[in-house]
């Protein structure tokens, strides 16, 4: 039986792709029985930015986001997207915190754990896949996939394999900027069946056009699972609409065994939704058109809506071409990273200082420092001795697990916070996001004791 799963992605990528992960708990509750009984394979609610997004802009604990979701969703798996070593935050954090918020997501309703490395190096995905094991979480070992010379199915099947050794139970293959066209992908789904006994699953952006035609490919090739977004809040940075792929699917040997009618209904229910966000100016159109210069330039649709953003404020909307064209050079220099968090945001960021500053490198940021150091992991090609040293001078490059030079934190971090923990996980929320949380905090506690309970969550909408 070849019949494909579905993992819908409204709850976490979707959003995050179109409107920078703005869509309130509130807008999630009324719908979620109805999206448990569709038949889904998961639902992803959780991770990623959603973390951040919530504490930031929507004066939300994200805890709570999740123990709501849980218990309006008996039946179907909830997913999360976690970046390794880096969790949900921009850094490296020691074993203890990665390990203790491993343990606290399954306690508080995640089932499948897809973890991700930005540069592939698998010693960063270590201590996640054991956690998840022992925690009796799903482990989903992520590939970030991208172009480029050293990118061949050779490169993704031994990671793979890597991967498949170190304890996952399935395979993501993490298309996060759109660039995976529909024979290559057909060729290294089929590939990837014959080197590992696991699962795979196919994620992909539309921000090319490509991608309902890349999973379809996938799917011939044997493809378990794929994502796939409801259809108002599908397209453009976001993933393909599920609608139209589980219509394309019925009655086929793929067919999804999901009903149509049922899904109508909740297409129905996010149409206002998204017409909100439109007359907000949340959603800005521009996400939702396909932009084949993906292609070229390969940066994934949540890093086009930061440059976009970070050029809008400086006053310099009109530098979006030459920034783009100046993000692949920028990934050359660094050792070719994939683009994805965080190494899309340090790349990205540095491109626009570059365009910006009107000098290459005249302004390094602390974090593309950090990643010519080491501090992310090990880059998947060689980086230039004399550029590094450019940027770094004479500091010494990292050559181990960057996370081996980091003692134990959780301790420390309790010992800072004795006056705001109202639940264990407020120690997690302050790991990853110090200053954030800490406003959060006193927001939390003011609304408790009716101090200026009127502070209004959506300020932080429009000055992300």
């Amino acid at each position: 039986m070849a019949q494909v799963k579905i993992t819908e992605t409204v709850l976490r990528d979707s959003h995050q792709s179109l409107v920078a992960t703005r869509m309130t708990t509130e807008e999630m509750l009324p719908i979620l029985e109805k999206l448990d009984k569709i038949g889904y394979h998961s639902l992803e609610a959780w991770g990623g930015a959603t973390f951040d997004s919530c504490l930031r802009f929507l004066n939300e604990d994200p805890w709570e986001r999740l123990r709501k979701i849980r218990a309006n969703v008996k039946n179907t798996k909830l997913q999360m997207l976690f970046r390794g070593q880096n969790i949900l935050g921009y850094r490296h954090y020691s074993d203890d915190v990665v390990e203790y918020f491993v343990q606290k997501s399954i306690a508080n309703g995640i089932d499948i754990l897809r973890i991700f490395d930005a540069l592939n190096d698998p010693r960063n995905l270590k201590t996640a896949i054991n956690a998840t094991k022992k925690e009796g979480g799903h482990v989903q070992a992520a590939i970030s996939y991208t172009t480029g010379e050293v990118y061949t199915t050779e490169y993704y099947t031994n990671y793979a394999k890597t991967l498949e050794e170190m304890g996952a139970d399935s395979i993501c293959i993490k298309d996060m900027a759109g660039l995976l066209k529909p024979y290559d992908a057909y060729d290294l789904v089929k590939a990837l069946k014959e080197t590992v006994k696991i699962p795979i699953q196919m994620h992909t952006h539309y921000t090319s056009g490509l991608a309902s035609m890349t999973l379809l490919k996938a799917i011939e090739a044997g493809v378990d699972v794929v994502d796939t977004a409801i259809s108002p809040m599908a397209m453009g940075t976001s993933q393909p609409p599920t609608e139209s792929i589980v219509a394309t699917l019925a009655g086929t040997e793929y067919d999804t065994g999901i009903d149509l009618a049922q899904l109508d209904e909740i297409t129905k229910y996010f149409e206002p939704i998204r017409e909100r966000y439109l007359k907000s100016g949340l959603l800005d159109p521009k996400m939702l058109k396909v932009d084949v210069n993906a292609l070229i330039y390969q940066v994934p649709g949540g890093m086009l809506s930061n440059l976009v953003s970070q050029l809008k404020q400086a006053g310099k909307s009109d530098k979006l071409t030459e920034v783009l064209e100046e993000v692949p050079r920028v990934r050359a220099d660094a050792g070719y990273p994939p683009l994805v968090t965080p190494s899309s945001q340090i790349v990205g960021t540095q491109a626009v200082f570059n365009v910006i500053g009107g000098e290459r490198y005249k302004m390094v940021t602390k974090e593309f420092k950090g990643l010519i150091q080491g501090q992310y992991g090990k880059t998947p090609v060689e980086i230039d001795p004399e550029f590094a040293k450019k940027i770094i001078g004479d500091a010494e490059r990292i050559t181990c697990r960057p996370a081996d030079k980091l003692g134990a934190e959780l301790d420390e971090l309790r010992a800072k916070i004795p006056q705001y923990m109202e639940q264990d996980e407020d120690v997690l929320s302050y790991a990853l996001f110090e200053q954030v949380a800490l406003k959060f905090f006193e927001y939390r506690k003011a609304k408790k004791y009716g101090i200026d309970s009127e502070s209004d969550a959506s300020i932080g909408v429009h000055n992300a």
